[in-house]
């Protein structure tokens, strides 16, 4: 599949990518920041931002979407920088492609099945608004008020609102809104994206110290917890783990300077 991307700057090659609902959009403050070190490249995922929709969504494809944009761009080698799905996505890839990594950074994801956590899983959080995104019907929402409005019965956290308005565009086929996300094939993958690679899809490849790691988490995120540190050192044993202050899951969007100086320092 040919994706969609956007780049910025010059030297090493640094490939991010965005998570569940993101976009090369949502990473093009913390692209300049990083644009004087590396050659920074913003991949849509399939299913997302302007890269085209299909019907599958497993992290098979995403990891071979992954592959294959490195051939495309005569990339031997890069860092990797995933946050959230992509995080999954990047761990997923690295393991496979060992040679192809120079460094792993993993944004607010650890590699474990959240499905486990039960009600405490964001599972139940990404299945409403899925769930809520597939029931707009966008020839009676003709503005990103109306869809807010309707959101916020389903959503209330307005930050959440706020991501989300940001996949709405207008349809130049018909002139009328639509999502940029594949909603509904998201929502048929959602087990996998919430529960796969995790600790047994790794197994084979254990312990992981071919590549440098380093994970960065929101100091207020639950994505990882202080128990999951044994779980990354035991996949990833020379791993790194830095905690940005102040931040949450988003952490590249709420505290950038610290994002990137993390980056940067590793």
């Amino acid at each position: 599949m040919k994706l969609f991307y956007q780049e910025k700057g010059e030297g090493e090659p640094l490939i991010i990518i965005h998570g569940l609902y993101g976009s090369s959009d949502n990473w093009l403050s913390v692209a300049h920041k990083l644009s004087g070190k590396y050659k920074v490249y913003m991949p849509d995922q399939r299913n997302h931002g302007l890269s085209p929709h299909c019907d599958s969504n497993s992290y098979e494809d995403l990891k071979n979407d992954l592959a294959d944009f490195m051939n495309e761009q005569n990339l031997e080698e890069a860092t990797i920088l995933g946050h959230s799905m992509g995080g999954k996505v990047a761990m997923f890839f690295a393991a496979d492609y060992p040679e192809r990594v120079k460094k792993l950074i993993v944004a607010d994801i650890a590699p474990k099945d959240y499905l486990l956590l039960n009600e405490t899983s964001q599972f139940y959080l990404h299945r409403n608004i899925l769930m809520a995104m597939q029931e707009i019907d966008f020839n009676i929402f003709t503005s990103r008020n109306l869809v807010d409005d309707f959101l916020a019965e389903k959503i209330d956290d307005p930050r959440i609102r706020q991501f989300l308005l940001k996949n709405i565009t207008k349809d130049k086929s018909n002139g009328l809104l639509k999502w940029k996300v594949n909603a509904e094939v998201l929502y048929n993958y959602l087990d996998e994206i919430v529960s796969g690679v995790n600790k047994n899809w790794l197994a084979d490849v254990i312990p992981i110290t071919a590549y440098s790691v380093t994970f960065i988490k929101g100091e207020k995120s639950g994505y990882i917890q202080a128990e999951d540190s044994s779980l990354i050192n035991e996949i990833y044993p020379e791993a790194k783990i830095i905690t940005i202050a102040d931040a949450g899951h988003w952490l590249h969007a709420e505290q950038p300077e610290l994002f990137v100086n993390a980056v940067l320092s590793f």
